[in-house]
């Protein structure tokens, strides 16, 4: 008996300091970071994709044994660097999962004139947007009490524009909630299907409209390169300290 013991004391011994090899990286630290969940066998341990086309194996986990994201799920992941994988690797870091929040994450959606009133156009601020790895992010306030409220990024085909640009609709449905409190919100809309029938082009110049007030639209400009790897948004590098990213966007 006590012959096995040392020897899975040796084993679990050499799997530490296998997973734990020194590659600059301190476990003291964690990085935070806008990402897209692959994860299509649905499981415990996962990957995950930075918006700068890193990828990323989720080899430990703090708190979420049970947490299986869906596939395409974007996501603001709080995670530490395990180690470097060799060049030519599947992926590139092993990383400790330390929190994580689920971002919002919806498509783009064509409206037709049945469904303008269950999509609404209650006013709504941008805080931030930007586009990364085919995603538009949109960091938005509005105020409400205690209903859910609606948000879509929407395609209005009855529209004709001739500036050549491609416009489409922040849209914000308060299902008439009593605006008392002012909440803050992220959310991801998946832009490849803007990409359907288009050709000879490898970007698209985006006008989002805004309704900020009953009186007020404003219009965001953005260029949407398809495949392009821009740099993550929220990529930080902090001593260890555990926080919801919820807390700073409530």
């Amino acid at each position: 008996m006590k012959a096995v013991k040392k020897l899975l004391f040796l084993l679990l011994f050499t799997v530490f300091m296998v997973s734990c090899k020194d590659d600059g990286y301190s476990l003291d630290y964690y990085w935070i970071d806008i990402a897209t969940v692959e994860n299509t066998g649905q499981r415990s341990a996962f990957y995950f994709r930075l918006d700068d086309n890193t990828l990323m194996f989720t080899a430990a986990s703090n708190f979420y044994n049970y947490y299986r994201p869906k596939d395409g799920q974007r996501i603001i992941a709080n995670y530490t660097i395990l180690n470097d994988k060799p060049e030519g690797s599947a992926y590139d870091h092993d990383v400790r999962l330390n929190d994580v929040f689920e971002v919002l994450t919806k498509e783009v959606y064509s409206i037709t004139p049945e469904t303008e009133d269950s999509i609404g156009n209650d006013p709504i601020n941008i805080v931030d947007m930007w586009i990364g790895n085919d995603y538009l992010n949109v960091e938005f306030e509005f105020k409400g009490l205690n209903k859910v409220h609606f948000i879509n990024l929407v395609s209005d085909a009855n529209k004709t524009y001739t500036d050549g640009k491609v416009h489409l609709e922040f849209r914000h449905n308060a299902y008439g909630d009593m605006p008392s409190y002012r909440r803050r919100g992220i959310v991801s809309f998946n832009l490849k299907s803007l990409q359907e029938g288009v050709s000879g082009v490898d970007k698209l110049d985006l006008v989002i409209h805004v309704k900020e007030s009953d009186s007020v639209e404003k219009t965001y400009q953005q260029t949407y390169k398809f495949a392009d790897t821009g740099s993550a948004k929220y990529r930080t590098k902090e001593k260890l300290d555990i926080k919801r990213f919820q807390a700073k966007i409530d």
